[in-house]
């Protein structure tokens, strides 16, 4: 279970919206988000109504000033939708192709992986298979850059998920660390 208020205002001023499970527009209950409050669990937050565009991770914790986490380049005061990640215990297990409809050089992981070039002597990753587990692709080395969640699924293309122009080189397991 988690736990999330957005506020309109920095410093949890204003009008907020308290979110306990997904929402894929929040311009229903604000006009927009200078601060949040992560009170449990682990959420992405979304530019973009429909879980679209650039994506951000968010623990628990307190974020006073939304225009601070710039992040990609992006101001994030204009979050749009949020996902509730749920905890998962177990095994992780992804498999990543080099080109998109799982074609290209494939790679089994099971666990963190901070350089696929260095590591799968791979250039690219462009689609996915998440049988295990929650994921974050990140789209510099090192788990930097922007980022892109992934829960187990299919995912044929990642242009197709609202990220074109990204490319991913470093991915990590949501673990229970929220």
């Amino acid at each position: 279970m988690g736990k999330i208020i957005f506020y309109e205002e920095r410093n949890f001023q204003g009008r907020n919206y308290e979110c306990m499970s997904d929402c894929s527009d929040m311009s229903y209950y604000l006009n927009r988000c200078q601060s949040c409050r992560v009170e449990s669990g682990c959420f992405m937050v979304y530019e973009r109504p429909n879980f679209m565009g650039n994506q951000y991770f968010m623990r628990r914790g307190e974020y006073n000033d939304m225009q601070r986490l710039i992040s990609m380049g992006m101001m994030f005061d204009s979050i749009r939708s949020c996902r509730l990640i749920p905890q998962h215990r177990g095994q992780f297990r992804m498999k990543i192709y080099e080109r998109e409809n799982f074609s290209g050089q494939m790679n089994e992981l099971t666990d963190d992986c901070d350089n696929i070039q260095d590591r799968y002597r791979m250039s690219d990753c462009q689609s996915s298979q998440v049988m295990d587990g929650h994921w974050l692709l990140y789209e510099q080395p090192h788990f930097r850059g922007r980022m892109m969640y992934l829960r187990p699924g299919e995912y044929r293309s990642f242009r197709d998920q609202g990220m074109s122009g990204m490319r991913i080189m470093s991915m990590r397991r949501i673990t229970d660390m929220c």
